[in-house]
């Protein structure tokens, strides 16, 4: 796996290279001392995995530059490595859909299990807050990114009603009812029905008394 390393502090590069020196499967294959530089890499060596610091100089922070990444870099990773534990700044990598999050003071093998977890798609966050607050701020993410129209359509289809009665409640035909679906679908990342029917129930998109 290749990785970058991203930090304006030469001690704390010249760490992380010497932590991973006994990690065969890490590769560092270069660093940065800022966002600019670190983009201008990432677009050269096209590494499979960048370790970010979030406090940077010359202008460009740690979010910025995941959010440039993301841009110019199609499938790269970003871990946002830093000392920063406040629930403002994890929230905003959530916000960012950066996969990981870890303390500098993390481990060498935290921090290398948390290499190969987003490598393999998953999120990894070591932090001071709970599982259910990262799942919170996913799930609340996720539904403002819904138009009115679409979670009223998912509310419907979680209450039982099928396309043809959705599209005559909403003066739609049952095709349009279906593309919202796809729509939504695709906006929350999920494939299957019923996890469309937890969401809406997780997000309280549906009330149900007793």
């Amino acid at each position: 796996m290749k990785v970058l390393i991203v930090d304006d502090h030469e001690l704390v590069r010249r760490g992380l290279k010497l932590m991973f020196r006994p990690y065969e499967e890490i590769d560092v294959v270069g660093e940065a001392v800022d966002g600019t530089t670190a983009i201008q890499e990432a677009i050269r060596m096209t590494p499979d995995v960048v370790l970010l610091d979030i406090t940077m100089p010359n202008g460009l922070d740690g979010f910025m530059t995941a959010t440039a990444l993301a841009e110019e870099v199609p499938g790269v990773k970003v871990i946002l490595l830093t000392m920063h534990d406040e629930e403002l700044y994890i929230k905003r990598a959530l916000e960012l859909d950066v996969p990981g999050y870890l303390s500098k003071n993390s481990d060498p093998g935290q921090l290398v299990d948390g290499i190969k977890q987003v490598m393999e798609g998953k999120r990894y966050y070591a932090t001071s807050l709970s599982e259910a607050f990262i799942e919170k701020v996913v799930s609340q993410k996720k539904e403002s990114v819904l138009t009115r129209r679409e979670s009223e359509i998912v509310r419907l289809t979680t209450l039982g009603y099928g396309n043809i009665e959705i599209g005559e409640k909403l003066g739609i035909s049952p095709k349009t009812v279906e593309n919202h679906k796809s729509r939504v679908m695709h906006k929350l990342q999920i494939k299957h029905r019923h996890e469309l029917v937890q969401f809406a129930l997780k997000n309280r998109l549906v009330d149900y008394d007793g």
